[in-house]
Order: C-alpha cells, then sequence, then structure tokens
C-alpha cells in the first residue's frame, strides 16, 4: 500500500452523492436557494438588532452572536459544496481542507456556547428580572462572546497540526463535500488513537457539557416558574423560551442523529450519512432565523416595519 505525508500527499476528494452525480446540478440549486435563506435571514436579524437601539438587551446581543456564528459556518462550507455540486471539481488541497475543518469546528463550537450562554440569560430573566440588565451587562456579555470564540479556536487549534502527523494511504475521498476532522482521520493509513481520543475529549468537554448545563439551566427555570401561581404568568415566562428551546433542538437533534447513524448505522446506506451530515450543518442556519422572527415580535415586527419603508 502506497503511503503519502502530509508534505507530499496529492488533494483529497470531496464527494456529493455516488451515483446520483447526473443529478447534482439540480441538487445544488436546492443548497444555493438554503444557503440564500440562511445568509439573508441571518444577515437581517444582524443589521435589525444592530440599527435597532431598543434591541440592545442581553437576549438580541446574544442572538446576534448566534446569528454571525452561522453566518460563519455557511461560509465555511458553500465554496466547497457549490464546487463539487455546482461545478463538478472534487479536489480540495491537504491543508485547504484543514482549514476548512478548522473553521467548521470552530464555528459549530462556537454556536453552542452561545446557546449555552442564552439559556444562562432566560434563567437570570425569569429568576432574577429586577437584576437582569445590571447581571448581563453589555460587558459581561462582549466578554462572554470574546471568551467564547477563545474557548472554540483554543479546543481546536490542534486538531491541524495532530493531523499533519499522519500519514495517508491511496485513498482519498471523502464522504462530504466539505471536510470535517473525523472524516479525514478515516483515510489515514497510520495510527490515529491520539486524533480520534482527542475528537472525543473535545466533544465531552463542550457539546457534551454544554448541553448538560443547557439542560440544568431548564431544569431550574422549570422549578421557578411552576412556583408562580397565576398559569398566566406562568406561560409568559415559558414562552420567553420557546425560541431558544427550538434552536437548541436545531442544533442538537440533527447532532445527536449524526453522532448515532456513525456510531450505530455501519449497514445503513451510504445516501443516509451523507443526507443527516448536511442536516447537520444546514438545519440550524437556516431554520434559527426563521424561528426568532416567528416566536420573536419585536424582531418581527422592526422587521416588517423596515420592509415597509422600503
Amino acid at each position: 500500500m502506497i503511503l503519502f505525508n502530509s508534505s507530499t500527499y496529492r488533494p483529497f476528494l470531496l464527494t456529493g452523492f455516488p451515483g446520483l452525480e447526473a443529478s447534482h446540478p439540480m441538487t445544488s440549486i436546492l443548497f444555493y436557494a438554503l444557503y440564500i435563506i440562511a445568509l439573508l435571514g441571518n444577515s437581517i436579524i444582524l443589521v435589525v438588532i444592530w440599527v435597532e437601539p431598543s434591541l440592545h438587551a442581553p437576549m438580541y446581543l446574544f442572538l446576534s452572536m448566534l446569528a454571525a456564528s452561522d453566518l460563519g459556518l455557511c461560509a465555511s462550507t458553500l465554496p466547497t459544496l457549490l464546487k463539487v455540486f455546482w461545478f463538478t471539481v472534487p479536489e480540495i488541497q491537504f491543508d485547504a481542507c484543514l482549514t476548512q475543518m478548522f473553521f467548521i469546528h470552530v464555528f459549530s463550537l462556537m454556536e453552542s456556547g452561545i446557546l449555552l450562554a442564552m439559556a444562562f440569560d432566560r434563567f437570570v430573566a425569569i429568576s432574577n428580572p429586577l437584576r437582569y440588565t445590571t447581571i448581563l451587562t453589555n460587558d459581561t456579555i462582549v466578554k462572554t462572546g470574546v471568551g467564547l470564540l477563545i474557548r472554540a479556536v483554543a479546543v481546536t487549534f490542534p486538531a491541524p497540526f495532530l493531523l499533519k502527523q499522519l500519514k495517508f494511504c491511496e485513498t482519498k475521498v471523502l464522504s462530504h463535500s466539505y471536510c470535517l476532522h473525523p472524516d479525514i482521520i478515516k483515510l489515514s493509513c497510520s495510527d490515529h488513537h491520539i486524533n480520534s481520543i482527542y475528537g472525543l475529549i473535545i466533544i465531552l468537554i463542550t457539546f457534551g457539557l454544554d448541553s448538560l448545563f443547557i439542560l440544568l439551566s431548564y431544569l431550574k427555570i422549570l422549578i421557578i416558574v411552576l412556583g408562580i401561581a397565576s398559569q398566566e404568568e406562568q406561560f409568559k415566562a415559558l414562552n420567553t423560551c420557546v425560541s431558544h428551546i427550538c434552536a437548541v433542538l436545531l442544533v442538537y437533534v440533527p447532532m445527536l442523529g449524526v453522532s448515532i447513524i456513525h456510531r450505530f448505522g455501519k449497514h445503513i446506506p451510504a445516501v443516509v450519512h451523507i443526507i443527516m451530515g448536511y442536516v447537520y450543518l444546514l438545519v440550524p442556519p437556516v431554520l434559527n432565523p426563521v424561528v426568532y422572527c416567528i416566536k420573536t415580535r419585536e424582531i418581527s415586527t422592526r422587521i416588517l416595519g423596515i420592509l415597509l419603508k422600503m
């Protein structure tokens, strides 16, 4: 078997839908439409929050961070996806693949961390509404955003350098139209236990802990809400959490589905793995703006006002 190290390795080959290459141009139209919705939706949320002083509250500032991370995720995957489906150019250089992988995982980790921050925001708003703005000041929110960015970069930074130590064999076909850490590891013909263990640890200390703390936050919120005497006030308090709960489900349900299929779905057709990969990366950026525009009256009202002025 011929081995290549990272310095001499030939380009990786990205994959669309194997066996359905003839339909890739039509499929690219669907992906293009989804990316347009994601880019426009998240950009509109960012602009509306930026230009409306009344939306410079903690909840909306965290939402703007979520929109920014969704935009970053779209920008990281769109070039290679369109290159594969639209122009039928599957090759990607090794270093370019590592760069894309780095940004995809950074923005994914940012999204998870921001959802945790938003859960804390809802907990403070319901448990201590009188001190809400004094606890979550603009300075605190900025520091939180910077801290989440530093965490995402710090835990992802070693990945490209660890992958460069691996040897790769002739098989160089990736499973998706973008580069992911587990997918690259599979192509290695040398011992990659360190990379696998590293990936597992990163998932546990980021997504694992984030999801646990989000769950604990909502358990505390539920306890507080059930202690409220009026059912109308209970409904009002829980209604402020609906958008965030939807955003959490949009991120973690596809992620859980991908993990389960990857771990236990060895006999599932490859196309299912591919579709779930796209669902994991595309559903949150596409639907998060839709959910917040529908469920958050302040945002929908501001957007409608701007459209009417146009």
